[in-house]
Order: structure tokens, then sequence, then C-alpha cells
């Protein structure tokens, strides 16, 4: 092979999983009712979070998140943990949800995304896919713009937008294959 063939392959690829990625968010948009029933909620607005418990730890995790290394996600509080070696939260941080939750239990990444659309047409980028259920893409991204807009609440989304700042963070964090603990 020649010697630059390794970087237009790695680029290939790299825009490959990004289409593939495009299209699943599409297609989870354009579900038929009979394929399913996952549980909608509406999305509270974003004001609507609750106050932080105390100044050095604003959310403590919630109990019967599991151990190890991973990603808690709670869709009661809209809120995630990403929670390193020795059960020590790294960070913590509130997102705007679907329309769709995923149910409790435990997930692993199952893709990632440099960069893509979300179902709004936004540029979304560092986007972490962990399930795909009944035919709703479960995943995170933060919105190139910085946006976190409620969302179409005629549609069944399961994108969970968070801040810049916090995507970039869960994208170094949530590799390929990374826990994610849903709760309540």
């Amino acid at each position: 092979m020649a010697r630059g063939s390794s970087g237009f392959v790695a680029a290939l690829t790299a825009a490959a999983i990004a289409v593939v990625g495009f299209l699943a968010y599409q297609a989870s948009a354009h579900v038929p009712d009979t394929l399913g029933k996952p549980q909608v909620k509406k999305s509270p607005s974003a004001t609507a979070s609750k106050p932080p418990q105390d100044k050095k730890n604003p959310a403590p995790l919630p109990a019967g998140s599991g151990t190890g290394e991973r990603v808690v996600y709670s869709t009661g509080d809209d809120r995630v943990w990403l929670v390193g070696a020795g059960n020590k939260v790294r960070r913590t941080f509130t997102v705007m949800p679907g329309t769709v939750d995923p149910a409790p239990g435990t997930y692993a990444v199952t893709s990632r995304g440099a960069v893509g659309t979300g179902s709004d047409g936004t540029t979304v980028e560092h986007i972490v896919r962990f399930a795909l259920i009944d035919g709703v893409v479960f995943g995170f991204s933060a919105a190139v713009d910085g946006s976190t807009p409620k969302p179409d609440a005629s549609k069944k989304l399961g994108g969970i937008r968070e801040s810049r700042a916090d995507g970039t963070a869960m994208w170094t964090f949530a590799t390929g294959g990374q826990k994610v603990v849903v709760v309540k």
C-alpha cells in the first residue's frame, strides 16, 4: 500500500461512521408507533432542574448506580455523573433530555461520532450513543452553537443534549464500551 493510504482509509472510515450516525438519528425521528411503546416523558425546561444540595457536592451520586468507572444518567433529575476509579465523581452536569427516556438499566457505549446533525437540524458534536430501543437511538451530544432547546414533543427522540464543555468531557470519558447506567 502507498504511504498515505492509511490516512485515506481512516478518513473514509470516519466519514462512514458520521453518515451512519446521521442516518440513525434521522431514522429514529420517523419510527412508526406500531414498532413499540417506549415511555414518553414531557421534557422539563432547563430551569426546572433541582437546585444543588450543597456547594461542595452539588448533586451526590445516586444510590444504586453501580460500581466502577461509568456514566450515570438520572432521567428524573436530568443529570449526568462521570464516575472514575474508586467511585470518584469526576464531573456532574444537567442535560436536556429527548422526549423518550431509556429504561433504567446498564448499557454500554455502542458508537461515537465527532459531528452530525440532530433531529432538529442543528449541527451536533461529540455524539456518544449507548442504546437503540424500539427504533429510538439514545445518546449524548452537544450542539455546536451551544443551544439546548426543548425537543419536538410530537417526535420520539432519545438524544440527550449537553453543553459544549460537558460534551467534550463526555467525549473524553465515554469511549467505546464504557458502561452507562440509567437510573430514575
